[in-house]
């Protein structure tokens, strides 16, 4: 039998490679292979990536990549930055622009169906939509203080890949007025994965 040995100057720097390798693998959060926003009602990424409102940074871009920890609302991103799952590069979405994001008009207790579209979708736990309380005027930074306690719709999938585009059938809570914001919590079932959506609307 026949046995190779790779020279000590490459065997370094395979070595230094492989480090190098794990070192990136020990900083670097587990991402899921699937994203996706809402665009019913739009939310603000789709807004900012159809140039509906300007000055929105890198989320123009990549409108389905606001992933951030899931476990909402115990654990996630930290109050202010809800909307862009606490990623800097995404701090547009969590600006409150005076409350002047474009809103979508809504009613209570309307049968609406609440549309994901999905870039690759993935093992999906479930789905959860929380609205502010009421008194909530859009011009600051979302937090958990800002939302109803409870999601008003759940849709359990229980490790099951939604269709690429999917839409969600649920009421619109009943007894809101004004502007209100919804927020969508896609919630990935193999990873500590979640993709946020932020959604301004008008009841």
């Amino acid at each position: 039998m026949r046995h190779f040995r790779m020279p000590g100057r490459a065997a370094g720097a395979a070595a230094l490679g492989l480090g190098l390798v794990a070192g990136v693998t020990l900083l670097t959060a587990p991402t899921a292979s699937g994203h996706g926003y809402t665009d019913t009602p739009i939310s603000r990424q789709k807004l900012c990536a159809n140039k509906t409102v300007a000055n929105c940074g890198a989320i123009q871009w990549e409108p389905q990549s606001v992933e951030g920890f899931k476990g909402f609302p115990a654990a996630g991103p930290a109050d202010g930055k809800i909307c862009s799952a606490g990623l800097s590069q995404f701090a547009e979405l969590d600006d409150p622009r005076g409350g002047a994001w474009p809103t979508t008009a809504v009613t209570n207790g309307q049968s609406y169906g609440f549309r994901w579209q999905f870039t690759a979708n993935h093992s999906t736990t479930d789905f959860k939509y929380y609205i502010t309380k009421n008194g909530w005027t859009g011009t600051r930074a979302l937090t958990r203080a800002d939302l109803e306690p409870q999601p008003f719709l759940t849709v359990a999938y229980n490790g099951a890949r939604p269709a690429m585009t999917t839409v969600h059938q649920g009421n619109m809570p009943s007894g809101k007025t004004g502007r209100h914001l919804i927020l969508a919590v896609w919630t990935v079932n193999d990873t500590p994965m979640a993709f946020y959506a932020c959604s301004d609307v008008q009841f």
